[in-house]
């Protein structure tokens, strides 16, 4: 399922000013916070509602969000299993990996 939930739920347009921060040094946490948002505004309301609407009690969460996973449980999905998304990290990536990792919380 997609919700359109681009830049942790700031929207496509700040998600744009957002990295402009990040090209003047900002990771995506302080950027989002630099804009007057917080680390991340997604609510998993509407999937827990789509999935109880087809009957669909319990899943197999890929994601390595610990949020996503809470927030999911706190509506009443039941997560048969955390599944770990592997990403290799480069020196393209190693700053936003390292970013989600300590200061997001994600299981990486």
């Amino acid at each position: 399922m997609y919700l359109p939930q681009e830049g942790r739920g700031i929207g496509l347009i700040n998600k744009l000013k957002a990295y402009e921060l990040i090209e003047q040094g900002y990771d995506t946490v302080t950027a989002n916070i630099a804009l007057g948002f917080e680390e991340d505004l997604r609510d998993y309301a509407d999937a827990a509602q789509i999935l109880k609407y087809f009957g669909i009690e319990q899943v197999n969460l890929l994601s390595n969000n610990p949020k996503k996973f809470e927030s999911l449980q706190n509506y009443g999905v039941q997560i048969a299993q955390r599944i770990e998304l592997v990403v290799p990290t480069n020196k393209y990536n190693q700053d936003y990996m390292d970013t989600k990792k300590v200061k997001m919380g994600h299981l990486i």
